[in-house]
């Protein structure tokens, strides 16, 4: 048998972030740059060179890939100065920034739906896992971090909007974030907007795979209630429509998590109308101005009131006058005017004592820097910007409240958040649109019967182990005290807010009853049906993680209750 010829590995020269596949036709050489070009392609060959395993995952991937969109000029090795600043780039909690975290055997950002394809094949053979990241805004750092050995498929390439108003539908790509889909919608439409989360950083894929949830919910529901088709390489490598995919595996990554069933490359979502004048407020009560009280009767009318109006409420201990005490922020958007905010505020929650001056009316686009606590009159253009804030170490989790939690209840809420410092509660109002759809209708099943979702956070910047450890544990306290007041069989969690705290796959191919632990917490119900989807989309269970859907394949059975 005689040997393969070895075939030639070409290194291409390409910007850290390009904006277009690199295209050997736009690169024009001088004689006085051809020297130092050289001499840089000769140190990637060396460096390729004396590691044959990445030589041997390069040619798998070159192989499996379009030649027209060379795959090589968008793998990322560690021996490569690109591999960190890519993978730190979109990692927003730095308790997985450490030294000690595990790190992919390679990068992958895709500029073609053929890197995905060539990476889930060559994977697969080769025994690694993928994880897919698609912004970062991973609380507990799924979508980029295992002890398996893995890579990251990393789609922040991938982020066209394309707008067409004619039909009133978008085509995004899952690695735009939302701030660029909010932009692109406001160039072309000022009474289009489309309904999903507050922080325009947060990447689409990850946000509407889990339900995608925002301040328009109460009118529209979640993003995922406004999603007609997506395209998705599965565990094959088969590039799948709606039509292709079929109406279960359709359903399920709306809601579901899509990184459980493949790499999901693009989204067709409807688009909502939006009137050309919206009005926010942002009002800040401490206990000392009736803070309990309001918050109280906030219950009782949050879910209740008209569906255009959304009222937020975030929940902090903070210190006046050297005494410590809460700070209630009553954030709120109302699709409409002035004038009838405050007729319906007077009509439906005039204890609140909302004032004229208290509302600010301006454009959809507009409200949503509002929301993201930028000054009024700041350019929609920080919408394209990815990193707004600087990172920070956290820690998010989440309940549903089904009963008004008494005054007494409040207060004793209130002191223990004072007892244990910096953290916060935010409060976010269902009814509405939430409470008109079917449990069934996605895989989020949190719909009619929820009065709010709580979102606990805690953040801090001092690194260190002990100093994590600290304050891991006074968001667990705090969410522990609060068992009484939240949900019951199962206490729910939001899929989006991921929180290893309440259960993950200890093992490659998780059991049912294993997975079920932390499932029927994000899924009740309706993750019989995932595991079922999986099973028949994805058998060998490829697509695996902490708290990815379990496949029935490997012996595994639904016990009954």
């Amino acid at each position: 048998m005689t040997a393969k010829k070895r075939p030639l590995v070409i290194f291409k020269l390409v910007p850290l972030f390009p904006k277009e596949p690199w295209n050997p036709c736009l690169s024009m050489f001088t004689p006085s740059s051809i020297l130092p070009l050289l001499s840089i392609f000769l140190l990637h060959i060396l460096m390729a060179a004396s590691d044959p395993l990445q030589d041997t995952y390069l040619r798998c991937l070159s192989l499996n890939s379009e030649p027209s969109f060379p795959i090589s000029a968008v793998t990322y090795f560690p021996n490569n100065p690109s591999y960190p600043p890519i993978l730190e780039s979109y990692i927003r909690n730095l308790r997985f920034s450490s030294p000690t975290t595990p790190k992919p055997s390679f990068i992958v950002a895709p500029t073609h739906v053929s890197h995905i394809q060539a990476s889930i094949i060559c994977s697969k053979r080769f025994g690694l896992e993928i994880r897919i990241r698609s912004g970062g805004h991973d609380y507990d750092g799924l979508s980029y971090v295992s002890e398996a050995p893995f890579i990251i498929v990393d789609m922040f390439m991938l982020r066209s909007v394309a707008v067409n108003l004619k039909d009133e539908t978008v085509w995004v790509d899952s690695g735009a974030t939302i701030g660029e889909l909010y932009y692109g919608i406001a160039e072309k439409s000022k009474i289009h907007g489309f309904p999903a989360g507050v922080c325009p950083s947060v990447g689409v894929g990850g946000h509407f795979s889990g339900g995608g949830y925002g301040n328009m919910m109460r009118r529209f529901g979640l993003s995922v209630d406004n999603i007609l088709d997506a395209l998705i390489v599965d565990a094959e490598g088969r590039i799948l429509d709606r039509k292709s995919m079929g109406e279960d595996l359709f359903w399920a990554i709306r809601g579901g998590g899509g990184a459980s069933f493949g790499v999901i490359v693009s989204w067709k979502i409807s688009l909502v109308p939006v009137p050309e004048v919206v009005t926010v407020f942002r009002v800040e009560k401490t206990l000392e101005q009736g803070a309990t009280d309001i918050v109280h009767q906030w219950q009782y009318v949050a879910d209740k009131i008209h569906d255009d109006l959304f009222i937020r409420v975030v929940l902090s201990p903070v210190k006046r006058k050297g005494q410590k005490t809460i700070k209630a922020k009553f954030n709120a958007l109302f699709l409409g005017n002035a004038k009838q905010l405050l007729d319906v505020m007077n009509e439906s929650f005039p204890e609140f004592g909302l004032v004229g001056e208290q509302c600010i009316e301006m454009s959809w686009i507009d409200s949503v820097l509002f929301w993201y606590n930028y000054p009024v009159g700041t350019s929609v253009d920080v919408l394209l910007q990815r990193h707004a804030t600087p990172e920070k170490f956290l820690k998010k989790k989440s309940d549903y409240v089904q009963q008004p939690i008494s005054k007494i209840g409040l207060e004793g809420v209130w002191k223990k958040m004072m007892e244990l410092g910096k953290l916060s509660l935010t409060f976010n109002p269902y009814g509405g649109k939430m409470s008109q759809i079917s449990e069934v209708e996605t895989p989020f099943p949190h719909r009619a019967g929820n009065i709010y979702k709580i979102q606990y956070s805690v953040n801090w910047k001092e690194e260190g182990e002990d100093v994590a450890n600290r304050y891991l544990d006074v968001i667990r306290r705090l969410y522990d005290y609060m068992t009484p007041y939240v949900s019951k069989s199962p206490r729910s969690s939001y899929l989006n807010y991921r929180d290893v705290d309440i259960g993950v796959n200890g093992a490659a191919n998780a059991s049912y009853a294993e997975a079920s632990i932390w499932g029927e917490k994000y899924f009740k119900r309706n993750f019989d049906r995932l595991v079922e989807v999986k099973t028949m989309v994805d058998p060998s269970n490829f697509f695996r993680y902490e708290q990815s859907i379990p496949s029935l394949a490997f012996g595994n059975s639904i016990m009954s209750e």
